[in-house]
């Protein structure tokens, strides 16, 4: 691969970052989410924030399956798979498409703004 071609794969839009809502259940039974969010009130919801170069619906359908990779690795989220009530595009489909590049900055930025709003969040 060229560097022309190796330029243009890393500035290409095939990344988005999604956020699904959180049964608010998580908030009693994680310590790993109340340690996260020492914040959090109980007015806004639990979410999590993710990125991926799937479409954001197939991304969240392999998290509830518990999907593992061709290798055998676990690559859903624990969060998801277990308290996953559904996605929230109004709060991230404005963002997409991105890069893998602006999708790693955005899914933190992302994150740490519904923070600041009061939610509980939880991302990698």
């Amino acid at each position: 691969m060229s560097l022309k071609q190796k330029s243009n794969v890393a500035s290409a839009k095939t990344h988005s970052v999604y956020v699904v809502e959180l049964d608010r259940k998580v908030w009693s039974d994680s310590w790993k989410i109340r340690k996260a969010n020492p914040h959090y009130k109980g007015l806004q919801g639990c979410l999590y924030v993710g990125m991926t170069a799937l479409n954001p619906n197939d991304r969240f359908t392999k998290h509830k399956s518990g999907h593992r990779s061709t290798k055998g690795y676990k690559i859903s989220s624990w969060f998801v798979e277990k308290y996953g009530l559904y996605l929230r595009p109004s709060l991230y489909s404005h963002l997409n498409p991105l890069t893998r590049q602006q999708a790693k900055r955005i899914e933190k930025e992302l994150a740490l703004s519904l923070k600041r709003k009061g939610y509980a969040v939880w991302w990698n």
